[in-house]
């Protein structure tokens, strides 16, 4: 099909854009190491798959920050890597709350509660920071998506607390786990189209047919 001889403006990321990324790479650094030993202390899925994307988030952020400054091309294949690593995590996680639920394990409520509290105001200030981003290219919009899933995440994990108080039982847990999974699949794919597109719209820009 033919197309306009004209090249598109390259998308290039706004200089406060690598500031906002160091911000969030620490912030997830951080959150990783608090959720991770409130998960092993507590026994909660939910909160360990958390723990789990506040890492896969920093190595995507540090990813993202590694091709800011080059081209559309390899800025999308960063974002496709993302976006696989986004949806094999999700399976994992799926994968570990049918493990759980056949071992009948039932997690400490209020670590769950508190730490999830703490995770959501630390995702919240990051998808704030992130949020003026959100529509650029691919690998700007995988950022964001991390963020935002995160902040979903923690919501649901505090959900979970507050049902495994009530009912004694792991299955709100699970559910939540079940949830964050599902949504990093989702996401996954949808960044991994994105990248794509991308990709296809700079090798066009790069040799424009007549």
């Amino acid at each position: 099909m033919a197309c306009s001889c004209s090249a598109p403006e390259p998308k290039t990321p706004s200089p406060g854009f690598r500031r906002a990324l160091w911000i969030a790479l620490w912030v997830n650094l951080t959150m990783f190491l608090v959720e991770g030993f409130a998960s092993l202390q507590s026994g909660s899925v939910s909160l360990m798959a958390d723990a789990i994307d506040f890492f896969g988030d920093s190595a995507n952020y540090l990813l993202s920050l590694s091709v800011l400054s080059m081209g559309m091309v390899w800025r999308g294949r960063a974002a496709m890597v993302k976006g696989a690593t986004m949806t094999v995590f999700g399976l994992a996680v799926l994968g570990r709350a049918i493990w759980v639920a056949q071992s009948g394990t039932t997690p400490e409520a209020i670590t769950m509660g508190a730490v999830g509290f703490l995770a959501l105001a630390a995702n919240v200030a990051v998808a704030w920071i992130l949020f003026r981003y959100r529509s650029g290219d691919s690998d700007m919009r995988s950022v964001w998506l991390c963020s935002r899933n995160d902040a979903i995440g923690n919501v649901a994990v505090m959900v979970a607390a507050l049902g495994v108080l009530g009912t004694g039982t792991a299955w709100p847990d699970l559910f939540v786990a079940a949830i964050i999974g599902s949504l990093a699949v989702t996401s996954g794919i949808s960044v991994i189209r994105h990248a794509r597109s991308d990709i296809s719209e700079a090798r066009l820009a790069e040799h424009p047919q007549h």
